[in-house]
């Protein structure tokens, strides 16, 4: 009932996080999404973002993938619908209540091909002792990316956790108040000998950075 009332106007539930603030979960045109008081967290915009970033790495090769940021699990979707990827993924997601939602809503949950840690990225990252072949960094508060994410601390261990030929996708949503930090932060990448391309204005709002060992 509720995707055929959402044809004709959004159907919204909200869910108050201790992390995001209010979240609401609405049907419009027939699809759910998760979305922050400004910002699409899942199955919206986000997923087209990344969907376009996926499309510029070759899964052929990727045999583990880390998510830093789950929200609702939409990379976790179009990972397994649309590039049919059945290989292993870890992803980290701090906030329980979004876990929470991505299962109950969105039918996110571990299998043997997935493992969802409760934990902060930040301090995940620094103590991973494991190599993904792919890393998927999709870290904000509503429309902001955090200071840590943006830190040389926190790239270092991103790029210490990558596989040696391996890849970095990074959804740098923020605005013009930070681009000087994104900028500053691509020279650091680019001297750590890797390829960086940057993609501006995908779905005409979100700049994002692919990285590739040279």
């Amino acid at each position: 009932m509720k995707r055929l009332l959402s044809y004709i106007y959004p159907v919204t539930k909200t869910v108050v996080s201790q992390y995001s603030g209010s979240l609401e979960i609405t049907w419009y045109n027939g699809k759910k999404h998760l979305n922050s008081k400004n910002a699409n967290y899942s199955y919206g915009s986000l997923q087209r973002i990344l969907k376009f970033g996926l499309e510029k790495v070759n899964l052929s090769k990727v045999n583990s993938i880390l998510v830093l940021g789950m929200g609702g699990g939409s990379v976790i979707e179009t990972l397994r619908r649309d590039f049919n990827y059945i290989k292993h993924i870890d992803a980290v997601e701090i906030d329980p209540v979004i876990i929470d939602i991505a299962n109950t809503e969105f039918g996110i949950c571990e299998d043997e091909a997935l493992k969802i840690h409760c934990a902060d990225a930040f301090e995940f990252i620094r103590t991973n002792n494991k190599n993904f072949d792919l890393i998927i960094v999709d870290l904000y508060i509503d429309l902001s990316v955090p200071d840590n994410v943006i830190s040389t601390e926190f790239w270092n261990n991103v790029i210490q956790s990558k596989s040696s030929k391996g890849s970095i996708i990074f959804n740098a949503s923020v605005g013009d108040s930070k681009d000087n930090s994104i900028k500053t932060l691509i020279d650091y990448i680019k001297s750590k000998v890797f390829k960086v391309d940057v993609y501006k204005n995908v779905n005409n709002t979100n700049t994002l950075i692919i990285t590739r060992s040279l």
